[in-house]
């Protein structure tokens, strides 16, 4: 029996729990969080980046975050700055991220694989008038500022690792300023990040996140469950959002955040072993990894799963021992929704859960009606402390805050017990004849055969159908493409689909390309199918089109 079946005894009801975590009232920023925090915590510590050796405590964390604070105060920047951040998983990361906050400056995230395109687009989209990085990604900064495609000037360029000369400053230096810095009134309401999301079909655009919103993320995530988290996994790139929510429940639940240089599935369970984690976001990829004899975790207390087949939920509980948990959130709302650890009873029924505190969640139709229990309509969000909009895009922000609603994009239903259930997205949505067909159902079925990692359903013009549904596949580590592995997958389909959602083509790929979420980036799969072809084994023809024989024997 897994442990979830005995959790939940003698605690708080979730409503409970909401009235308390909403009526508490907020630290003023996220600097008056981390000060209180350090006061009561001292030398424990706050977090440790075990693949580089490197923990801090409380204490030495506000310390170097107020002389880093007035480091970058000297060098210009104060309340409203726009500052690009572009650093791996390194304390110097969150360390800039506070201070900035401190000074109600506002960080602008940027992927550390971004190429010049990408990371011109971003700081010039931005308004950022400063950049810190590391000598890895400098080469990268320097061949933009020759061809004149930034604008920074040398002074607005900061390097971490030793440098300091006329080109750019050293992060160390700040770092180590001996200064009182001239913290400015930072209230609740005030701008901290603009958060860059996935952008599957284009360039992304930049949320206007405030330190309310973080507040109220890392609040949210720290007491929704009535237990006491002592030692947190953040595995996931920090110019993401997860880590920096995972940083402040931390500091909320006054424990330690462990943080892995970059997401490994062949790694995951031995770190939650090595360091006894009790909280993690749990990748449905590390479900995919050879079963060992020592799979089990008890010391996790709880694991957010996101999007794992309904079939596959029970049987990560068996295999790894501890709880596993739907939630549903968004850059621009944070966490929306979550399943309560007390609902032993919806374990593998798909469901995201129920709102999130600070969260009031509806169904609407097209017309922006409140659909009947069980009908399916987009899900919209409201609540304190969503994004104030998208930076320097009105038009946008308009039509995704329509009423005082966010708007998701996203198809869900609703039980009549109040679970939700997301569908899909409403333009990730496959049109063949007359049927919607969402793909994410179609993948999380695909996604359950044993040979396949991952995979992604797009919809491939049809002259007879509009659309039929194509099924880009990623196999196990170690497995090659076989007619039989084919088979497979088209039986597990036909087990697990109607007959007009299997997929009618088929394509294996080594990889698929990722959005800075770590989504999938459809659009960049069609147009390269569009521009290079594909390898396409045609279920109803029962033939490969040439020349694509060779992608499975």
């Amino acid at each position: 029996m897994s442990r979830s079946s005995t959790l939940g005894v003698g605690t708080r009801t979730p409503e409970e729990r909401r009235r308390l975590i909403e009526a508490e009232p907020l630290p003023a920023n996220l600097l008056a969080l981390l000060s209180a925090a350090a006061d009561e915590m001292e030398e424990a510590t706050l977090w440790n980046f075990f693949e580089h050796g490197q923990a801090m405590s409380y204490r030495a964390v506000h310390t170097q975050v107020l002389r880093l604070a007035a480091g970058l105060q000297q060098l210009g920047i104060g309340k409203g700055t726009h500052v690009a951040v572009m650093l791996p998983n390194i304390p110097a990361f969150p360390l800039t991220w506070l201070a900035l906050g401190a000074l109600g400056a506002v960080m602008v995230p940027v992927n550390v694989g971004y190429q010049k395109r990408e990371l011109c687009y971003v700081l010039n989209d931005s308004g950022a008038t400063f950049l810190v990085t590391d000598h890895e990604r400098w080469p990268i900064v320097q061949a933009a500022r020759a061809d004149g495609d930034i604008r920074l000037e040398s002074t607005a360029c900061v390097v971490f690792g030793g440098r300091d000369d006329a080109e750019a400053s050293d992060w160390d230096a700040l770092a180590a300023s001996t200064a009182t810095p001239r913290l400015p009134e930072v209230g609740p309401d005030d701008l901290l990040n603009i958060q860059y999301t996935s952008g599957t079909t284009g360039f992304p655009k930049g949320c206007m996140l405030t330190q309310r919103y973080w507040l109220v993320s890392g609040k949210v995530n720290a007491f929704r469950d009535d237990r006491r988290y002592r030692r947190i996994l953040a595995s996931t790139p920090f110019y993401y959002m997860d880590p920096q929510w995972l940083l402040l429940m931390a500091i909320y639940q006054r424990a330690t955040l462990f943080v892995a240089a970059k997401q490994s599935a062949s790694r995951f369970t031995g770190w939650l072993r090595q360091h006894a984690i009790e909280f993690c976001l749990f990748p449905y990829v590390v479900f995919k990894q050879p079963e060992t004899a020592d799979d089990a975790v008890p010391s996790v207390i709880r694991g957010n799963i996101y999007g794992a087949p309904k079939a596959v939920h029970p049987l990560i509980e068996q295999r790894f021992d501890f709880c596993a948990r739907e939630a549903f959130g968004m850059t621009e709302v944070g966490s929306a929704m979550f399943m309560p650890i007390e609902a032993t009873d919806m374990v593998g029924s798909g469901s995201c859960g129920i709102p999130s505190p600070f969260r009031e969640c509806r169904i609407v139709d097209e017309q922006g009606k409140d659909v009947l229990a069980g009908e399916i309509g987009e899900l919209l969000v409201r609540g304190p402390g969503i994004l104030l909009g998208y930076y320097n895009k009105p038009e946008a922000t308009a039509e995704a805050l329509r009423g005082g609603w966010f708007h998701t994009g996203d198809l869900f239903r609703q039980d009549e017990r109040g679970y939700y259930y997301i569908v899909g997205r409403a333009k990730d949505m496959i049109r063949r004849s007359a049927e919607n067909i969402a793909a994410r159902e179609v993948e999380a079925v695909m996604n359950s055969a044993p040979a396949v990692l991952e995979s992604a359903a797009v919809g491939v013009p049809d002259e007879m159908r509009g659309e039929e549904v194509k099924a880009f596949l990623v196999l196990r580590e170690g497995l090659e493409p076989t007619e039989e592995i084919l088979r497979q997958v088209i039986a597990t389909c036909e087990e697990g689909l109607a007959r007009f959602k299997v997929p009618r083509y088929y394509s294996f790929r080594h990889s698929l390309p990722k959005t800075p979420s770590l989504k999938i980036a459809k659009q960049l799969l069609k147009q390269d199918i569009a521009v290079h072809g594909d390898a396409t084994f045609d279920r109803v023809a029962n033939a490969w089109t040439a020349p694509e024989r060779e992608a499975a024997r």
